[in-house]
C-alpha cells in the first residue's frame, strides 16, 4: 500500500501498482465499482467526510462517494487537466493545476464554490484547509 486515505464511514488504499482498493461504508465513498475501470496509474487520494478524488498520472482526477461532498465533479471535469494536488474541506475539494489556477467542487458553503475570487486564485503554489 502506497497511501490510505479515509472519510468518516470508509477507506480507500493507493496499491503498489497504481490501482485502488476501497472497503467499509457505500455511503462514504468505500464503494468505487462505479470509477474502478478509471483508477489506474493513481498518484494521490484526498478525501472529504463522504467522498474521494483521486490525480491520476495524467493530472487528471476521478472522484466518487457522497456527491453533494464533492464525489460528483461533472461539473468541472473538463478543468480536472494537469492537477498537481488536491485538498479538501469536510464536503469540497480544490484541486491546483500545473499552471497556478485552482479547481473547486462540491459543497458551496463548505468551499466548493470559488467563482467570487477566481480571477485572484493565479499562481496558486499551495491550498490548505480545516474542517
Amino acid at each position: 500500500v502506497q497511501q490510505l486515505q479515509a472519510t468518516d464511514g470508509a477507506f480507500a488504499a493507493i496499491l503498489a501498482d497504481g490501482s485502488v482498493v476501497t472497503w467499509r461504508s457505500p455511503v462514504f465513498g468505500g464503494d468505487s465499482s462505479g470509477v474502478q475501470s478509471q483508477l489506474k496509474g493513481v498518484r494521490q487520494i484526498q478525501a472529504t467526510t463522504c467522498a474521494f478524488a483521486a490525480i491520476l498520472a495524467d493530472g487528471s482526477v476521478v472522484t466518487w462517494g457522497n456527491p453533494s461532498s464533492g464525489g460528483d465533479s461533472s461539473q468541472v471535469h473538463d478543468q480536472l487537466r494537469n492537477v498537481q494536488h488536491v485538498q479538501a474541506t469536510n464536503s469540497a475539494f480544490a484541486a491546483i493545476r500545473a499552471d497556478g489556477s485552482v479547481v473547486t467542487w462540491g459543497d458551496q458553503l463548505s468551499g466548493g464554490k470559488s467563482s467570487a475570487v477566481q480571477d485572484q486564485l493565479k499562481s496558486v503554489q499551495q491550498v490548505q484547509a480545516m474542517d
